[in-house]
C-alpha cells in the first residue's frame, strides 16, 4: 500500500508556500480567540453570578413604576393586569404586591423613648419575607400587633438617636419596646399596641400581618382592593439578562445595587460573544484560504494526479492519502491554542483574580469539547474538499 511520502512527488505541494502558512496562522488566530472566548464566557458567569444576595436558591426584588416629571400627576400604582403579567414571565418564580396603609397611623412609645411620629405600613405574603416568627399572626379583636422591621430602619435610628437624646437599642432591647399605633378612622382614634417581633434584611419597610392591613384598610380607610406601588419579585437570578430587559422596556425601577452585575455581565458577554464572532470569522477565512491553495496545489498536480487515476488507484483512497497529509498539522493547532488557553485561564486566576475560590484555575470542559469539535470539522472539512477536486479529475 502506498502512502503519501511515495506520492509525494507526484504533487506540486512545495508552490504557494505563503498560502499555505496564512491558512495555518488564521486558523490558530480563530481557533485561540474562540476557544479564550468561551472559557472567559465562563469566567463572567462564575464571578458574577454569586455577588447578588440570594436566600432560598432565589433573589428578591422590589420593583416600582419609575415616576417622570411627564406621569407624576397620574396614577403609577401597579393593576392586577401588571402583576399577571409579571408572574407570567418565564425568568419571574413568583410575584406579590406589598399592600400599604390607606389610612393615617401615627406610632409612639410612651415614656421609654420619648419619640412619635407619622408611620406607614406594609403587608406582604410571607412567602417573600426572610424571616417569620410563630408570632406573625393576628386575628380581628386582637388588640397586639406584630410588626415585622427593616434592618436598615434599627440601623437608621441607632445613628439618629444619640443626637436626639434618645437611647439606642440592641436586636434583643427592641423586641420589648412596646410600641402605641394610634389608627386614625372617620369615627376618631383606635389604638393599638404593637412590637417589634423581627428584622428583615431583605425588605425595608414596617410589616405587620396581611390578615390586619386588609382588615384596617376596609374599616379604617374604606378600601377593599388596594392598588399596590410596589410589587416584589422571586427570580432565580436577578442578573438574566432578560429580566433586566424586561424591566427596561416596562419602565420598572429596581433596586440598581440588586442587578448592577448583571449590566456588567450583559456588558462583558457582548464583549466577549463579540470577540467569539470574530475567532469564528477569521476561521472560516483561514479555511477559505486553504482550499484555495488546495484547489491550486491539484490543480497544478492534475497531469500527475490522473496518471495516478490511470494507473488504477481509486480516487477514494487518493482522498484520503492526501488529506492524511494535513491531520497532524491541524491537530497541532487546535493542540496549540488548546494548551495556550490552558496556560492563560491559570495566569488569570492566580495572577489576575489572585486565586479567586469561585473561579477555576483549569479550563472548563466546554473548551475541551469546542477544540474535540473544531477538530474534527477541520479534518472532516479538509477530506470532503480533497475529494470532491480528485473526483472532479476522474
Amino acid at each position: 500500500m502506498l502512502s503519501f511520502k511515495n506520492i509525494a512527488p507526484f504533487l506540486s505541494a512545495e508552490q504557494n508556500k505563503v498560502s499555505r502558512w496564512l491558512s495555518y496562522a488564521g486558523l490558530g488566530v480563530g481557533v485561540l480567540l474562540l476557544l479564550c472566548s468561551i472559557q472567559m464566557f465562563i469566567n463572567i458567569n462564575d464571578l458574577l453570578q454569586e455577588k447578588n444576595s440570594r436566600k432560598d436558591g432565589a433573589d428578591f426584588i422590589s420593583v416600582t413604576k419609575t415616576i417622570t416629571n411627564e406621569n407624576m400627576g397620574k396614577d403609577n400604582r401597579f393593576t392586577a393586569t401588571d402583576l399577571k403579567e409579571l408572574k407570567s414571565q418565564s425568568f419571574i418564580t413568583d410575584a406579590a404586591p406589598l399592600i400599604s396603609n390607606q389610612f393615617r397611623v401615627k406610632a409612639s412609645a410612651g415614656n421609654i423613648i420619648p419619640f412619635s411620629t407619622d408611620l406607614f405600613l406594609e403587608s406582604l405574603d410571607e412567602r417573600f419575607l426572610d424571616t417569620v416568627p410563630p408570632s406573625f399572626t393576628w386575628k380581628e379583636g386582637q388588640a397586639d400587633i406584630p410588626i415585622i422591621f427593616s434592618s436598615d430602619f434599627m440601623e437608621m435610628y441607632n445613628v439618629f438617636a444619640p443626637s436626639q437624646d434618645l437611647p439606642q437599642l440592641s436586636d434583643k432591647t427592641m423586641s420589648s419596646v412596646n410600641i402605641i399605633l394610634e389608627c386614625y378612622t372617620p369615627y376618631g382614634v383606635q389604638n393599638f399596641r404593637a412590637r417589634i417581633v423581627a428584622l428583615s434584611d431583605r425588605i425595608n419597610s414596617v410589616l405587620v400581618p396581611n390578615n390586619f392591613m386588609q382588615w384596617a384598610n376596609k374599616n379604617f380607610g374604606g378600601v377593599s382592593q388596594v392598588n399596590p406601588s410596589r410589587i416584589y419579585i422571586k427570580t432565580i437570578d436577578a442578573n438574566n439578562p432578560q429580566l433586566l430587559n424586561f424591566l427596561q422596556e416596562k419602565d420598572y425601577r429596581v433596586n440598581k445595587d440588586k442587578t448592577k452585575f448583571g449590566r456588567v455581565k450583559q456588558i462583558l458577554q457582548a464583549i466577549v460573544s463579540g470577540l467569539a464572532g470574530f475567532g469564528v470569522l477569521v476561521i472560516l477565512l483561514a479555511m477559505l484560504l486553504f482550499s484555495f491553495y488546495l484547489q491550486l496545489m491539484i490543480a497544478k498536480s492534475k497531469d500527475n494526479l490522473q496518471l495516478l487515476l490511470t494507473l488504477g488507484y481509486s480516487p477514494k483512497w487518493l482522498s484520503k492519502t492526501v488529506a492524511k497529509k494535513w491531520v497532524p498539522v491541524y491537530t497541532t493547532i487546535v493542540l496549540s491554542a488548546l494548551l495556550l488557553t490552558g496556560l492563560l485561564q491559570f495566569s488569570f486566576q492566580h495572577f489576575v483574580m489572585y486565586d479567586r475560590e469561585e473561579l477555576s484555575g483549569t479550563m472548563h470542559w466546554m473548551v475541551i469539547v469546542v477544540a474535540v469539535v473544531l477538530l474534527a470539522l477541520t479534518i472532516l472539512t479538509n477530506y470532503r474538499l480533497v475529494r470532491k477536486l480528485l473526483f472532479n479529475l476522474n
